[in-house]
């Protein structure tokens, strides 16, 4: 049985471990990535501009930048029947001087390109399975693949997902809520351009999105009640097809559905600690939001470039880089991000779920109010794509080596 020894292990290799083991790996921290390769994804992702910037930083953008689309105006729509309705919205990244709010992606070119930067790294070593046990120890957690060898090292991210051994292993607990609603995720073509913009229409089961992709193509996210959802699934391609079609108001045209489809649960999960015992917890691992507002994978990015943060600035300060005074503070200032943004999306999602009229008035007024009042939609267009209290420094474009 072979025993290594690292600076720093990654465990999960998702667009969020990957980011995490480069960062690692690019401070000059010896790092060791376990997780066999990411099962086929056909969802996409809105980079918002703090996330495009760490890419950029960590020499990722180069590889996939060909691939995206850039996110120029943001349009939310009304699309409900209710007597109270809120008027449409548009946010255009000009006004912020911005080029772009985001970049749309599909997460095949995104872990595309994180692993050929990955691949790049000379101290950073990749061990294409699972990991079969995590054993924390005072010292060092050491994690055991499946081919029986062992790494130790003083911090482990554990960006394994929902069902994360590493959470497990450290004993964290993880609490959260169901919605009545699926999601559905598919990529269509189109016979008219999207001109760059990204369309939310807010029904009463859910919101409804498109969010362009490269060429006449985008991501529709449809979130609808379960049963629903179920006919939705059991369509064949021509007839969803025409019924996405008909949900965009053909804004796009005529719509051509590309193979694959997601479909899930809407849920909110958060781990109880965002950290203990060695081990940092990462995206889906330490959260999981709906995927309303471009949120859930842009988070998990920020906390990858912060624990990779604190992580060299400990190794650089001849400091533990697992210690405990670290970790809880990753917890502290990830949690205070992820707890915002959670309720951010679990408002607006229950304004759409509930047929209350005052709710669905104050709705209303605050879409006004952000179409009126130029100084609040500005506040909101900046808050919402780079947290003023939740920006690493891989997202200020600085590097962390």
């Amino acid at each position: 049985m072979e025993t290594l020894t690292a600076k720093a292990l990654v465990v999960g290799a998702g667009p969020v471990g990957l980011t995490a083991a480069i960062a690692l790996a690019s401070s000059g921290l010896d790092t060791v990535l376990i997780a066999r390769a990411a099962p086929a994804d056909n969802r996409t992702t809105a980079l918002l501009g703090g996330s495009v910037t760490a890419l950029q930083t960590l020499g990722v953008w180069s590889h996939c930048q060909d691939h995206t689309a850039p996110l120029r105006t943001l349009r939310i729509a009304d699309d409900t029947n209710r007597l109270i309705r809120a008027p449409e919205a548009r946010f255009e990244a000009g006004e912020l001087d911005l080029d772009a709010f985001g970049w749309n992606i599909e997460n095949r070119h995104l872990i595309a390109a994180l692993e050929k930067r990955a691949g790049e790294l000379p101290n950073l070593k990749r061990f294409a399975q699972d990991a079969s046990a995590i054993e924390i120890g005072d010292a060092q957690v050491t994690a055991r693949t499946q081919d029986g060898t062992s790494i130790g090292a003083p911090i482990a991210i554990g960006a394994d997902g929902r069902k994360s051994l590493c959470r497990a292993a450290a004993k964290i607990e993880v609490s959260g809520w169901g919605y009545p609603q699926v999601a559905l995720t598919l990529i269509v073509k189109h016979s008219r351009p999207h001109q760059n913009i990204s369309t939310e229409f807010h029904t009463e089961s859910g919101p409804f999105t498109l969010v362009p992709l490269s060429g006449n193509r985008s991501s529709i996210v449809c979130v609808v009640n379960p049963a629903e959802g179920e006919l939705l699934r059991a369509m064949d391609a021509p007839a969803l097809a025409q019924e996405m079609e008909r949900r965009s108001h053909s804004i796009l045209g005529r719509v051509e559905i590309e193979p694959g489809m997601g479909f899930f649960p809407l849920a909110v999960e958060t781990a109880s600690s965002f950290a203990g015992s060695r081990i940092a917890l990462a995206g889906e691992a330490a959260h999981r939001i709906p995927p309303i507002g471009a949120q859930g994978l842009n988070l998990g990015l920020r906390d990858a470039a912060l624990i990779a943060e604190f992580a060299a600035q400990a190794h650089r300060e001849g400091r533990d880089i697992g210690n405990a005074e670290l970790l809880a503070r990753y917890d502290r200032e990830r949690r205070a991000d992820v707890t915002s943004r959670t309720l951010a999306v679990d408002l607006l999602n229950r304004t759409l779920l509930s047929g209350f009229l005052p709710l669905q008035g104050m709705r209303g007024l605050g879409m006004t109010l952000m179409n009126t009042l130029v100084p609040l939609r500005r506040a909101v267009m900046r808050e919402g794509i780079a947290p003023s209290s939740a920006q690493p420094r891989l997202m200020r474009g600085e590097q962390i080596a």
